[in-house]
């Protein structure tokens, strides 16, 4: 009996240990931002302060003295600010756990591959990369090194576009026939990395393309079959002397349904729009980081959907910060990871082959 009693008292004493424990707030993890451009500082430091499970701890730049000002701003310890010379050094941060890779397009591929190397999880700004195999190559890193890869699509965690991708999927507008989505600014810098072939692997596709291609796909749910292209481009504008300005191009979808899409750098726009055989969803703006508006049309009658069910954060950067965390915590993929990256990359590499050949081309 004497026994039984040390044992059951024993037994409490350990579940009450393990109460405690489970009642501790986990660490939040920790992430370094590499590439201290208008993103990185002036778009993603501020959004920690919205995140539940995500802390910014390092910064990597070639200006040590922007990195200094910001870490002072933010929190960051000096001895967590690296050059790109010191990137590697990474790995002997235990602090940092995500590296996230604000730089241009065509550094994405060999950050992700040494961060991967490094031991850390990543977190890559769209467009993925350059080139398709630049794409596999870094997937292939990741997997290797057992570490996530996560691709910065930030609008998959904006309310608008949740709400509007959840009526599709619930038949709001009934069977979806088209889809319209178009993005542009308009490009004043002519020295802007994003007008250098070399940094940016092309122009407005490379950029806001992507968002046009995303929001065809995810509001669709289908993946294109086929694209048709074409391009318009003024080349005697020095800002077009090395990419294209506008890219127009056709989806066509297993349904029957349709993608029109567009690119430009010489216009402003931000349009997503289904026509379904009941009726319509429209945003417009659709894909800012504020201001976005959303209507659903049908039976005759049309509805400004003002408040849409909140995102999985307070913020569409900070749902998506925490989500990176998340799928680390629960070894899961996330749901933009870097396959849907690569799937990006092979249809832009289809629209650009396209509108170089004047065909159509089979995805």
């Amino acid at each position: 009996m004497e026994l039984d009693r040390r044992t059951m008292l024993a037994g409490a004493t350990m579940l009450a240990a393990g109460a405690g424990r489970a009642a501790a707030p986990q660490r939040k993890l920790g992430y370094a931002i590499v590439g201290l451009g208008v993103y990185g500082l002036g778009v993603i430091s501020p959004q920690f302060a919205n995140c539940r499970s995500s802390r910014l701890v390092a910064y990597v730049s070639g200006d040590r003295d922007k990195a200094r000002a910001a870490a002072a701003k933010y929190g960051v310890p000096e001895r967590s600010i690296y050059s790109y010379a010191e990137f590697d050094r990474i790995r002997d941060n235990p602090d940092i756990d995500i590296v996230y890779v604000c730089l241009p397009n065509s550094m994405h591929a060999e950050y992700v591959i040494r961060a991967a190397k490094a031991g850390k999880h990543v977190m890559c700004e769209k467009p993925m990369a350059v080139s398709v195999a630049e794409c596999e190559a870094m997937i292939a890193a990741c997997k290797a090194a057992n570490r996530k890869l996560m691709i910065g699509y930030r609008c998959h965690f904006e309310a608008f576009n949740l709400e509007a991708t959840r009526l599709a999927r619930a038949g709001a507008a009934g069977k979806i026939r088209y889809v319209r989505s178009e993005h542009g600014f308009v490009q004043t810098n002519p020295e802007a990395w994003r007008l250098k072939r070399a940094l940016s692997g092309g122009g407005s596709l490379m950029d806001m393309g992507v968002y046009s291609l995303q929001a065809a796909r995810y509001m669709t749910g289908e993946e294109p079959v086929a694209v048709t292209a074409r391009e318009s481009t003024d080349r005697s504008d020095p800002r077009f002397h090395e990419v294209e300005d506008i890219i127009d191009w056709t989806l066509e979808f297993p349904s029957g349904a349709i993608g029109s899409c567009q690119s430009m750098y010489s216009a402003n726009q931000n349009h997503i729009l289904l026509m379904g055989d009941k009726g319509r969803i429209e945003l417009e703006p659709g894909t800012r980081y504020n201001g976005n508006r959303m209507w659903l049309g049908k039976d005759g009658r049309e509805q400004e959907i003002i408040n849409p069910p909140p995102g999985p954060g307070p913020t569409q950067w900070a749902g998506q910060l925490d989500h990176l965390v998340d799928c680390i915590r629960s070894n899961r993929e996330p749901i933009v990871s870097g396959a849907e990256g690569l799937r990006d990359m092979r249809i832009v590499e289809a629209i650009y082959r396209s509108a170089r050949e004047g065909r159509t081309v089979r995805l």
